[in-house]
């Protein structure tokens, strides 16, 4: 079921189970089987098949278990069709059966189970949150049994495993993904020997991981940059593979980037690893680095930017587990800022600073006429998902650097760390105890990616058109628009957006393209649907209010040679980041200009604050979200200096301090494995369920 909540897959990318219920619905003989959908998609030229190819399928039938339908949607998948495209001719086919198979339930899982470790004895818990037209229930199972009846017992040895949700909502329902229950066995006392009944990494573990990448490439005041796009888009999916919630942001202002900053110091608490990524200008002064909002002027001084050392010292008020600063930027002195920060930092053993440079040096990004990853991440993202303590992978990461000739003995990384345990990003989640506290948190987090759905818009002249929605960044909104299907005798037909907000300032030739590329979506092309008009919306924290558009139909019929309009409003909300409001220019607990003074003047955000049940997520009627697994046992223990602009053979300066591959994933993932992936398939086909 996981498939159906992506409109734009490819039918090549159906998963088995549901590929296989599809064609039995499908193959049966009937006025609405696969011959049908043959003819209906022999009307349409993108996704037409031959008539020598329908013959070939209806072959299939003489086969042992062959499958006409199979081949039937192979052929379209060669030819670009979508999920999206097969759940309208099903709609108009009134094909039910087969709708079930693939059309999304009215259902949208928000938080997904997390893969977790749990020492015997504790407390263990699974959360999933959705939302539904209706109310919703939920069911919890290991592998293949109910477990609502472990709630209230002791956590045991024999816990561990693969567990699952569903989420029922009338007579439709949702799987949640697959989370995985380490249960580690505490030999003798706290702190010593630990023993894992499935094998987890290095013994360290996190309560959550989470992840602010901002990347800076549309200066106003100083030179443009263009790697940092790329570098941000592809640790966004590196990191997420990695379990990390991940918050990714373009184009920020100084107002905006201390925003993000306290939206991300939100979701820290104790135990959490925490990764700062940044690529755009910066310098660094007596030590401190700073980095460059879009909008600073120039000369800037530290009062225009952000100081890192601040936000440390801020994760370490959290208690933090973690705190990595991968920092792709100039570290060249800036000579119009003679501050002296005075920041006091604690003493802890978990800090660890990748620069892309070394001090008072220069980082680069590749000279080329298309979008390529700067130097730092285009060797970082062959290691990411190394199994390593983090040091160990950024000392390897340097090792490739150092062999790369374009910029051989003018860029190096630099590592500082104080770090004393062994810890890696590839570290499990283990929840602590304040579990009220982490799901605000991943509440927060959750909705700041929260998609519009998808719409399907009726106009009177009897046309039909498919609206849309993908994420390209955090900030960054892709609208697309389709027509499904239009009156015989209008023989040309086209929808476009228009009449966005003034707050948005998107230029109307990059809107409603023939192809993703000619409106700057490079990163997302791949996985968008074809034969589509393309908008891309920007700096989404911009938007002060509800994002509202026209959808203008444009058609002309046989009998006229004008063309006619037909329009309708659509509002869908504040998507994505919009819905944090980080256009506001100063909140109380802003993380201000922290450098030049000895103390921030701003507190972290109080705890106290979190403690809330986040209703409007259930209906009142529904069961819990929650898998309680044991009551803790009694006694357990729980710049702007100088213009870098020299050419280096195929590189030049990326980030100075100046005065002139790969598809997204789903939010929250687990690492999937083979093992997973067999067991979720013999899982849906052996359930038998009756409708709640």
């Amino acid at each position: 079921m996981s498939d159906s909540s992506d409109r734009s897959l490819n039918l090549n990318f159906l998963k088995e189970p549901v590929l296989r219920k599809l064609c039995e619905a499908l193959d049966k003989t009937n006025s609405k089987g696969w011959r049908k959908l043959g003819e209906m998609i022999g009307n349409d030229r993108r996704f037409r098949v031959s008539s020598d190819e329908m013959e070939m399928c209806s072959l299939k039938v003489l086969e042992l278990e062959g499958s006409p339908s199979r081949v039937l949607l192979r052929l379209m998948g060669d030819r670009g069709c979508t999920l999206g495209h097969l759940v309208d001719l099903l709609q108009t086919m009134g094909h039910t059966e087969a709708l079930q198979c693939v059309k999304p339930p009215g259902i949208q899982i928000l938080i997904q189970p997390q893969s977790v470790a749990i020492i015997v004895g504790h407390n263990l818990r699974l959360s999933c949150y959705a939302v539904g037209k209706a109310g919703v229930q939920f069911q919890w199972f290991k592998t293949k049994e109910e477990v609502g009846s472990l709630l209230g017992c002791v956590l045991k040895v024999d816990h561990a495993g693969f567990y699952i949700c569903r989420v029922n909502c009338g007579d439709s329902f949702e799987f949640s993904q697959w989370a995985q229950v380490d249960v580690l066995n505490v030999a003798t006392s706290y702190g010593e020997t630990l023993s894992f009944t499935s094998q987890s990494v290095h013994g360290q573990r996190s309560t959550d991981k989470v992840a602010l990448l901002i990347g800076n490439l549309s200066y106003r005041n100083h030179p443009q940059l263009k790697a940092p796009m790329v570098d941000v888009y592809d640790l966004t999916n590196l990191l997420r593979q990695l379990n990390f919630k991940v918050v990714s942001l373009l184009d920020l202002t100084e107002s905006e980037m201390r925003n993000a900053v306290d939206e991300f110091l939100l979701l820290l608490h104790k135990g959490v690893y925490g990764l700062l990524y940044y690529a755009g200008h910066g310098y660094e002064n007596y030590g401190n680095s700073f980095m460059v909002p879009v909008d600073a002027p120039n000369p800037y001084h530290s009062a225009n930017c952000l100081c890192v050392q601040s936000i440390l010292k801020l994760m370490q008020e959290k208690e933090t587990g973690l705190n990595v600063f991968l920092l792709d930027m100039c570290r060249k002195r800036n000579i119009h800022d003679d501050t002296t920060p005075n920041i006091l930092l604690r003493v802890t053993a978990n800090i660890v600073f990748g620069y892309a440079t070394c001090q008072d040096a220069e980082a680069f990004e590749l000279s080329s006429s298309g979008f390529t990853n700067g130097v730092f991440v285009k060797f970082l993202k062959k290691r990411l998902l190394e199994d390593e303590k983090i040091t160990v992978l950024l000392d390897r990461v340097a090792e490739d650097m150092g062999q790369f000739d374009a910029t051989k003995g003018k860029q190096a990384l630099e590592i500082r760390s104080s770090l004393s345990e062994r810890r890696a990003l590839t570290d499990p989640v283990l929840p602590g105890d304040s579990s009220d506290m982490a799901l605000a948190h991943n509440r927060q987090w959750a909705k700041a990616h929260e998609l519009p759905e998808s719409m399907s818009l009726d106009f009177d002249c009897g046309a039909q058109i498919k609206l849309g929605f993908a994420a390209e960044f955090s900030n960054v909104l892709v609208i697309y628009t389709h027509i499904v299907k239009k009156p015989e005798d209008m023989f040309f037909c086209q929808a476009h957006v228009t009449n966005f907000s003034p707050d948005l300032d998107i230029d109307p030739k990059e809107m409603n393209r023939e192809t993703p590329e000619e409106t700057g979506i490079y990163l997302l092309s791949s996985s968008l649907p074809q034969h589509c008009l393309y908008t891309r919306l920007s700096s989404l924290q911009k938007l002060r209010d509800q994002l509202g558009f026209t959808v203008c139909l444009q058609g002309s019929f046989k009998a006229m040679d004008e063309l006619v309009d037909w329009t309708t409003d659509v509002n869908i909300g504040k998507p994505l980041i919009a819905r944090l409001d980080l256009y506001r220019t100063m909140r109380r607990n802003s993380c201000l200009q922290t450098c030049p003074m000895p103390h921030s003047p701003c507190h972290s955000p109080r705890a106290e604050h979190l403690h809330h049940h986040p209703q409007g997520l259930l209906s009142p009627h529904c069961s819990s979200p929650y898998l309680d697994v044991c009551e803790p046992l009694q006694g357990a223990v729980g710049g702007s200096g100088c213009v870098s602009s020299t050419l280096y053979d195929n590189c030049f300066s990326r980030y100075g301090c100046t005065s002139s591959d790969s598809p997204g994933r789903a939010s929250i993932p687990i690492e999937t494995t083979d093992d997973i992936n067999e067991l979720q398939t013999v899982f849906i086909n052996s359930l038998q369920f009756h409708h709640q």
